[in-house]
């Protein structure tokens, strides 16, 4: 049983990466970036600033994500609604944030980087945090529409979830010379 296993992980690892891919190079880089952020990989401001806009930018989330574990430690173990306060207020907040930074165009590329950063456990609650946020007034209407637009019907409506934590963690890859590789 346990060889049957590593080639269903290979290709569930191979569908994150196509999905990865499948983003604009914008939303890649941001999703990194607030990896690196989140879970405290490296320097982000060393790493990806690279004006005084974007370092503004970087310390704000910073700011944001500082909830981050209090966030992941109340993640609802089930649909109790005593639960739900505490865990998604701060979560649409977080949500908010991320899409007013207009790099996450969609809920595929919020759902991605969420689950990276919450784990499994919070995928029953990413659509709704998800619409919470796309809804806010913060956001333009043109925007407001075209992010709701893009949660299916099946990820809104889904029966159930899947408890498999992610693979994949796209990281900072530095660019090499191929002239020099030679």
């Amino acid at each position: 049983m346990g060889t049957s296993a590593k080639p269903a992980d290979g290709a569930i690892t191979l569908a994150e990466l196509r999905e990865f891919a499948s983003f604009s190079s914008a939303t890649q880089r941001y999703i990194r970036r607030s990896l690196d952020i989140g879970l405290h990989r490296r320097d982000a401001m060393k790493l990806w600033s690279r004006d005084m806009v974007e370092e503004a930018s970087i310390r704000a989330q910073a700011r944001i994500y500082g909830r981050l574990d209090e966030i992941k430690a109340r993640v609802p173990d089930d649909s109790g609604l005593e639960q739900v306060e505490p865990f998604m207020a701060p979560l649409v907040t977080m949500s908010a944030f991320d899409l007013g930074q207009d790099r996450l165009a969609s809920f595929s590329s919020y759902r991605f980087l969420y689950e990276r950063l919450l784990g499994a456990g919070a995928r029953p609650w990413l659509p709704g945090a998800f619409c919470a946020a796309a809804s806010l007034p913060h956001l333009h209407p043109e925007k407001r529409r075209i992010l709701l637009q893009s949660i299916s019907e099946a990820a809104a409506t889904a029966a159930g979830w899947s408890n498999r934590e992610p693979s994949f963690y796209p990281e900072w890859v530095e660019k090499v010379d191929l002239s020099k590789a030679n």
